[in-house]
């Protein structure tokens, strides 16, 4: 199947705009608060793929002043418009210059690597990250683990494409929000937690903390697979020392 990138796309900004932070997505924001408290001192932030901005405004409202890099100009605009206060810039691919080197105590990565294709592109991406980290800085990388795109959730469904079930490490997978008013299926790369080691290892990264959300069950969500299989993985990383 052939990759495209689904967040270029004037709808879907608008649609990517609805969402906040409940459904599944709470797991993915749930424990943030806590690994930024324990590992991440300053704060310089970059939201590298910040989309709509809700990420940056997050980090906003948790002490942060950060810059949202992003390289959809439809997903920038929005997020200008809800927080005209914000720093919000449209890059080239893998463009960092406009963020000087060893300035940001943290780089906050949501979600972003899953619709990126290709190991040397994801190691080249890192390296550049690695490279906007202060000394001591931390690089927080959420992605979506391969079990999500095989289960149904509060927010997502894959039912209508079983052969996500036969893809391997870079293959194209399909899935669909279903918490926001474009119904159509988001193209996204599946990159299990081996090959995501190996791709901060290449690029110079060491994992300090990884964590498996799942749903504790006293929420107010009628959960479904939340509670039993984890659909995000989120990575504390820094600088390798060897």
């Amino acid at each position: 199947m052939e990759f495209r990138n689904d967040y270029e796309d004037a709808r879907r900004a608008a649609a990517y705009d609805e969402l906040e932070f409940g459904g599944t997505y709470h797991l993915a924001f749930r424990d943030l608060p806590a690994l930024l408290g324990d590992h991440v001192s300053g704060a310089r932030a970059a939201d590298f793929g910040c989309g709509t901005g809700r990420t940056a405004r997050l980090l906003k409202s948790l002490g942060f002043d950060p810059v949202g890099l992003d390289i959809s100009a439809e997903m920038v605009a929005v997020a200008r418009d809800r927080d005209p206060g914000g720093d919000y810039r449209v890059i080239a691919d893998g463009d960092f210059s406009s963020i000087p080197p060893g300035s940001r105590d943290l780089v906050l990565s949501a979600f972003t690597f899953d619709n990126i294709p290709g190991q040397d592109r994801k190691i080249s991406l890192f390296r550049g990250l690695r490279e906007l980290l202060a000394p001591g800085g931390k690089l927080v990388s959420i992605v979506s683990t391969p079990e999500i795109y095989l289960h149904e959730w509060v927010t997502f469904t894959t039912r209508d494409y079983p052969e996500n079930r036969n893809a391997g490490p870079g293959d194209v997978v399909r899935i669909i929000t279903t918490d926001y008013s474009d119904g159509r299926p988001v193209d996204d790369i599946l990159w299990p937690d081996p090959e995501y080691r190996q791709v901060y290892r290449e690029a110079g990264l060491e994992v300090v903390a990884y964590e498996l959300p799942l749903a504790r069950g006293d929420e107010e969500e009628d959960w479904r697979s939340e509670t039993e299989v984890a659909p995000w993985a989120i990575y504390v990383l820094e600088r390798a020392t060897g």
